[in-house]
């Protein structure tokens, strides 16, 4: 069991922890011997997750303390400023590893999109994601501590799809975002990495019509789509030492899709 321990006695914040990708982040990270600050704009969402943390370690494997839920709006730069206030106000340190999973979607094709439906998603999704890295950097430069910060992107980013153009737009940002943090920080000491999920089972997708998720699975050389525990494997191996040379990389978790 002592080998699993990969994150004993790290601190992580996950935002977007309230459910998917978010949630199976956190679960796994816990698994790892991570205490965890489980943060989403559903405060209840949050708390639902630590809830589900409770078996995941021992006072052994979380010596900070037990894993804790927070509510914060990451497009809100105050919120996202109290949020690291609070993170280490509860923990007496900040988070060594980062793991920003927030989004949203707003899908319209182009030729119909609002500007508001614009706005809202690269708020969220690539502001969102700036505030919170520059926050987490901050915190860890300021009293000397390296780390690793893990940015939830999407193959969309690289690839584009009808009627995503907010979305596409967003997650693109946030690989090129995630680059240039790694040139940064690196003297630091802190890791960027961003993560590419391709089509995975989550409240996200279960608002796209069947008949598109059937048409997108003949095309994923694995034949299925992939599971939230499939990206959080990912995350776990970014924010451990195992990726202890890995910096501004883009790891897909596709199944093979647009290769």
């Amino acid at each position: 069991m002592a080998s699993q321990l990969r994150l004993r006695s790290v601190l992580a914040l996950v935002t977007g922890a309230g459910s998917g990708i978010g949630r199976a982040v956190s679960v796994r990270l816990a698994r790892e011997g991570a205490t965890v600050a489980a943060c989403d704009l559903d405060e209840a969402a949050a708390c639902k997750t630590v809830w589900l943390l409770g078996g995941q370690g021992s006072e052994e494997v979380a010596p900070g303390g037990a894993h804790a839920a927070f509510q914060a709006d990451v497009s809100e730069s105050g919120a996202v400023r109290r949020l690291l206030e609070q993170v280490q106000a509860c923990f007496s340190r900040p988070p060594s590893v980062v793991v920003s999973c927030a989004g949203i979607t707003r899908d319209e094709f182009l030729l119909r999109m609002s500007e508001d439906d614009w706005d809202k998603v690269i708020a969220v999704n690539l502001k969102g994601i700036f505030l919170v890295t520059q926050a987490a950097a901050q915190a860890l430069v300021s009293s000397g501590c390296h780390g690793s910060i893990i940015n939830i992107s999407s193959i969309i980013g690289k690839v584009g799809n009808m009627g995503q153009t907010n979305y596409a737009a967003s997650k693109a940002g946030v690989i090129g975002l995630t680059q240039t943090a790694a040139r940064e920080l690196g003297r630091h000491g802190i890791r960027c990495n961003s993560v590419l999920p391709g089509f995975i089972t989550t409240p996200m997708t279960q608002k796209v019509p069947q008949k598109v998720l059937d048409k997108v699975t003949g095309m994923i050389p694995m034949g299925h789509m992939g599971d939230p525990e499939d990206v959080a494997d990912v995350v776990a191996f970014l924010a451990s030492e195992d990726s202890g040379y890995i910096t501004g990389a883009s790891v897909e978790v596709t199944g093979g899709l647009f290769m």
